[in-house]
């Protein structure tokens, strides 16, 4: 019995697994900058056919969305790469990209 090995879980030193939560929480704090202004061109609209400021704003707004979420895209890729994260990650700057993509298209015209 004492020369059989057992099957135990191997453990993740503590500094992996500090260093997979710093990952994490700088991309979900990218998330959120990119998630606060997708929100901002979502919730924005035209007060009427006077305003013609809309369609740029909207526009801008996503854009930002866009940008941060591709920087927060690259910054995901180089922590799957590494290890430290798992592939579910690119699920969210795809679908944040995705939503801003069709809210510029889709912008309201002045």
């Amino acid at each position: 019995m004492a020369d059989q090995e057992t099957n135990t879980p191997s453990r993740k030193p503590p500094a992996a697994v500090i260093a997979t939560a710093l990952c994490g929480a700088l991309l979900l704090l990218l998330h959120t900058l990119g998630g606060f202004f997708l929100l901002n061109a979502l919730l924005t609209e035209s007060e009427g056919p006077w305003d013609s400021d809309v369609t740029s704003t909207t526009r801008l707004m996503a854009a930002l969305s866009v940008g941060t979420e591709l920087l927060a895209g690259g910054i995901t890729a180089a922590f799957i790469s590494l290890g430290r994260l798992r592939r579910w990650w690119y699920a969210i700057p795809t679908a944040l990209v995705l939503v801003a993509i069709v809210r510029m298209v889709f912008a309201p015209a002045p």
